[in-house]
């Protein structure tokens, strides 16, 4: 049945296809298709608004038109199926024993900062994934050369970012690329430690069960510890 109601709409012009939007859908109603926002079903929507404030490029507004009656029984039949049937394009494999190994010349994906990177972005697919804390390329001056060159690299801050939302981002990540490797680069500060719990709980909320790599930095730029934990 279709009734007059307020529902988003999604500017695909404005959209990267960033995926800011879709943690904030608490009815799972969002999802990144080809590089852009898409509307999963209309019933789906409620049409509250709540992810137009995260939006960073104005993508996502709401109107009023035609379209199916909001359903929450097809919500939690939606968040139901999600969850028990998660993509299963998250496998990686295990990172070599030295970050150096197999690696290649060079290290070019833009955006780097983990809250501007679409989980779609092609260069994560079959990437030697990297993620390090904000602080670590600058404590360490040959971080290029010892664990950039080679990998795809991603930055974050577990102290300033907001810790659901980089949650959130890694999973799609995790759910949507296959991985050669995860390794994480941290300092050897107390507020870096989050950054463990947090790519652990992302791989928990994606279904994957892999390896993660651990390189810990010294405020001095050396590598004090390096670990692998099973996510």
């Amino acid at each position: 049945m279709k009734q007059l109601r307020k529902i988003i709409e999604i500017n695909e012009e404005l959209c990267d296809g960033c995926g800011q939007c879709l943690p904030n859908c608490a009815e799972g109603s969002l999802a990144i298709v080809d590089g852009k926002a898409k509307l999963v079903a209309e019933n789906l929507c409620d049409g509250l608004g709540a992810c137009l404030g995260v939006c960073p490029n104005g993508a996502l507004t709401i109107r009023e038109r035609t379209a199916d009656v909001f359903d929450e029984e097809a919500v939690e039949t939606h968040l139901h199926n999600r969850r028990q049937n998660p993509p299963t394009s998250c496998q990686v494999a295990n990172a070599p024993e030295m970050l150096g190994a197999g690696s290649v010349a060079g290290s070019h994906n833009w955006p780097v900062k983990l809250r501007l990177v679409p989980p779609t972005a092609p260069f994560l697919q079959n990437a030697d994934l990297l993620i390090t804390a904000d602080c670590c390329p600058i404590a360490c001056r040959d971080i290029h050369e010892k664990y950039f060159d080679g990998r795809v690299v991603l930055a974050g801050c577990p102290k300033f970012d907001d810790k659901e939302e980089q949650i959130q981002r890694l999973a799609a990540i995790f759910r949507g690329n296959t991985l050669k490797s995860l390794t994480l680069l941290i300092m050897d500060v107390p507020c870096c430690s989050a950054f463990v719990g947090i790519v652990r709980e992302a791989l928990k909320t994606a279904g994957c069960a892999v390896a993660l790599r651990t390189v810990t930095i010294s405020r001095l730029g050396q590598e004090a510890a390096a670990q692998r934990l099973v996510a």
